[in-house]
């Protein structure tokens, strides 16, 4: 195996420039649409449209926080499930090891499930 040598500051230059130039680009393309773009303004462009719909009452009605806690448990619990297509594919050359690891996963997995089905968090009114 060829020893390689300890990477310096200066190897990370590329990821630099390029994080610079994108945030250049970002920059100029606000700057620029801002610039270019129309600013007429008027009661109709700036009435609030909706597939044709007329507006019907305050946009700003409140809805349930399950709703939000449905949405972000959804989130969570899949992206913890998006862990385990990794450990699937590679699941021989980990063996027993990533087996106890995956089944700890798991269970913590689960510990957060029971706590949120005691929690009445899945529970509509």
């Amino acid at each position: 195996m060829p020893v390689t040598a300890a990477s310096s500051p200066l190897d990370f230059l590329p990821v630099a420039l390029m994080f610079i130039v994108a945030l250049a680009v970002v920059i100029a393309i606000l700057i620029v649409t801002h610039w270019l773009g129309p600013k007429r303004k008027s009661k109709i462009k700036e009435a609030t449209f909706e597939c044709g719909i007329e507006v019907q009452g305050n946009a700003r009605f409140p809805f349930s926080i399950k709703y939000f806690l449905v949405a972000i448990l959804f989130v969570l619990f899949d992206v913890e499930v998006i862990f385990m297509y990794p450990w699937a594919v590679n699941f021989k050359n980990l063996g027993l090891p990533g087996f106890i690891e995956m089944l700890t996963f798991v269970a913590l997995l689960l510990v957060g499930f029971y706590y949120i089905i005691k929690k009445g968090a899945l529970k509509w009114e």
